[in-house]
């Protein structure tokens, strides 16, 4: 390679590795990645754990809006021009997470195709999943919009193999994310549990999520 050809770009290397303008935090259970209206400087990338995305009205009412894991990027709002940050990222595990300055990611994104093709691919997905939610807050049951979050906690009907254990997650934040009751979502999961599809680990280890939790989401 001649001094003026250029290196090919890692993109795997560059997700994992600190360098100008990134940097990998260690987090605790519970930690905050940012808070809602703190400036928005920066785009961060989960490279370990889970992580929930939550915003307060005005009158002080909190929602969840996502969960994201491995593999998925916060923040992304900064490069459409928002001064803050839309909500607050809290961690629901041990998470490592990778964050990149502003300026860096747009650098990239004009740079290097690979990281483009990442993070427009991944931007779609989002918006894919962000209308699938609409519908499903619009058109199915309670008992259905508990069972496709589990799902997808559990990667099930994602890229990659499932991770039919997942972190514990309190009945609050699930009657949160699709919008009923603490006690309806407690009478569906012993519902689940009675059925088979999920089993309670106990402790720190969290729910195991069955393949068959399908049949609630698909039967009509």
């Amino acid at each position: 390679m001649t001094p003026k050809e250029k290196r090919a770009f890692d993109l795997k290397l560059f997700l994992t590795k600190v360098g100008a303008g990134r940097a990998i935090s260690e987090y605790k259970k519970s930690d905050s990645v940012f808070v809602q209206s703190d400036p928005a400087d920066a785009i961060y990338y989960i490279q370990k754990g889970k992580v929930k995305l939550t915003v307060v009205s005005e009158n002080g009412k909190e929602a969840v809006i996502a969960i994201l894991g491995i593999g998925d990027f916060l923040g992304e709002g900064c490069l459409a021009g928002r001064p803050s940050y839309l909500g607050t990222a809290t961690t629901m595990t041990e998470c490592s997470i990778l964050r990149l300055e502003k300026s860096i990611m747009v650098r990239l994104l004009h740079e290097e195709p690979a990281f483009s093709e990442l993070f427009v691919s991944y931007l779609l997905s989002r918006n894919t999943r962000i209308e699938e939610d609409l519908v499903d807050q619009l058109f199915n049951s309670s008992e259905k919009r508990l069972a496709r979050v589990l799902l997808l906690l559990a990667n099930f009907g994602k890229e990659g193999k499932p991770e039919p254990v997942i972190a514990r997650i309190s009945q609050e934040t699930l009657a949160e994310m699709i919008g009923t009751t603490r006690s309806r979502v407690s009478f569906f999961m012993n519902k689940f549990r009675k059925l088979g599809f999920i089993e309670y680990r106990g402790g720190l280890h969290g729910l195991r999520v069955h393949s068959s939790l399908l049949n609630i989401v698909l039967h009509d």
